[in-house]
């Protein structure tokens, strides 16, 4: 970095991070303490639908709150109920009180509330790093990279501690981390203007908060490159959704030999992730946007589900998802950089609600189809039937024109004469 005040930006970075270790310790420990006290992939299925119905309302119409209310309050108060959320699963199970509604509800309540806290703490990026003396190239390089090494971290850690504690304790852990978050952006982006609510804004009223709400989709839709994103990341979250939630721990408890091996798996994914975004940010801009990216997302995805449908044994599976985490690395550095070259500052909060309520659409889906998948047609077909999906929807850019225009630069005009602004598509959510 090259001057200026560096702490609200190392403040993001790290709470982002824990949060992202977090997530890691849900990802892993909610699927497998629904397996361990119910048995049932359908159950892991409708838990995970309840999780994300949620966050794709929350997208959908959140972004003009994130704006009214202030990027920092919205960041501080999700991780404080997502904290208090994930804490009461455990703690009600040890009570002896936890019912499957219940389990069901509180993963609701912590999908609604997820989302804007990560789109706030995304949406501040681009200021911290002018207010760190720093470019938002690097800057949003250096946030992926951090949130893949978290992640890698949170999956390693979750494997072992359920295979040692159980599930209980991993669901306590990341209750602390929302906690810790919470405080760091509390404290570390206090009196950064941009984090604040907006004062300026039109009184409220439900007629200012559709026009706010349609302003959002109507750039989006307006953008034929930012919606084929948006279409085909739609389709790949969906079938990760499925993979991380029902179909990935069902395949390690039946034949990789269990938590351990998952939690092996993840980290795997995620180092290769935090390889390729560390790569692609110190030669990436040596090569084209276009050719890098379809390379990688073809790589990033249909292999692994084959894989995992051919083969009994850890170490294939390993291979594959190390390598396929390494070309997925790259992808969230291009989307990042194309789409905030593309998005004007004073729209970024509600572009960014109408990316991620698109992208994160079939969430719901994924996860509720994958367990009636396992449960009717096996482990295996349910896999090849998925990945069968993300191969067809990861070919979009071979096969239509709009993504020729992911090397140009629009002009500032384009960009509605504001500084560029990034969105976050959450690809391969892992």
């Amino acid at each position: 970095m090259d001057g200026g005040n560096r702490k609200p930006l190392a403040a993001l970075l790290a709470a982002n991070s824990i949060s992202t270790a977090g997530t890691s310790l849900t990802l892993i420990g909610v699927p497998w303490f629904v397996l361990q006290t119910t048995g049932s992939a359908g159950r892991a299925g409708v838990v995970a639908f309840c999780a994300t119905l949620p966050i794709v309302v929350s997208a959908v119409i959140g972004g003009p709150v994130i704006d009214r209310a202030g990027r920092r309050r919205v960041s501080v108060a999700s991780d404080t109920v997502c904290g208090l959320a994930i804490a009461a699963v455990p703690l009600l199970h040890y009570a002896g009180a936890l019912e499957f509604w219940m389990l069901c509800a509180l993963m609701a309540l912590n999908g609604l509330v997820h989302t804007p806290g990560n789109t706030a703490r995304y949406v501040l990026l681009p200021d911290l790093a002018e207010h760190a003396g720093t470019t938002i190239t690097r800057a949003a390089s250096l946030f992926d990279a951090t949130s893949r090494g978290a992640r890698m971290t949170g999956a390693a850690l979750a494997g072992v501690l359920i295979a040692f504690v159980g599930a209980e304790t991993v669901l306590l852990l990341d209750a602390a981390t929302f906690g810790a978050s919470a405080l760091l952006i509390a404290a570390g982006v206090r009196g950064v203007r941009s984090a604040e609510p907006r004062t300026s804004a039109a009184p409220v009223s439900l007629r200012t908060y559709r026009a706010e709400l349609r302003e959002g989709y109507t750039y989006l839709f307006g953008n034929r490159l930012l919606l084929a994103v948006v279409v085909m990341v739609l389709f790949m979250n969906g079938t990760d959704q499925g993979w991380n939630a029902v179909l990935l721990p069902v395949h390690a408890e039946t034949e990789l030999g269990g938590a351990t091996q998952l939690g092996l798996l993840t980290a795997l994914f995620g180092a290769g992730g935090l390889t390729g975004a560390l790569v692609y940010g110190a030669v990436g801009h040596r090569f084209s946007r276009r050719a890098v990216f379809t390379v990688c997302v073809v790589l990033c995805g249909g292999p692994r589900f084959v894989v995992a449908a051919l083969t009994d044994t850890t170490l294939p599976l390993a291979v594959t998802m190390l390598l396929g985490g390494l070309a997925g690395g790259v992808l969230n550095p291009i989307l990042t950089t194309v789409m905030y070259e593309r998005v004007p500052q004073r729209l970024r909060s509600r572009v960014s609600g109408a990316i991620t309520a698109g992208c994160e659409l079939a969430l719901p889906v994924g996860g509720l189809v994958a367990g009636l998948l396992v449960e009717s047609v096996g482990v295996d077909g349910a896999l090849l039937a998925l990945g069968g999906v993300y191969l067809l929807a990861t070919v979009s850019p071979m096969v239509f024109p709009v993504w020729r225009t992911m090397d140009g630069r629009p002009s500032e005009g384009a960009r509605g004469g504001a500084p560029a602004a990034e969105v976050k598509a959450d690809v391969a959510r892992e």
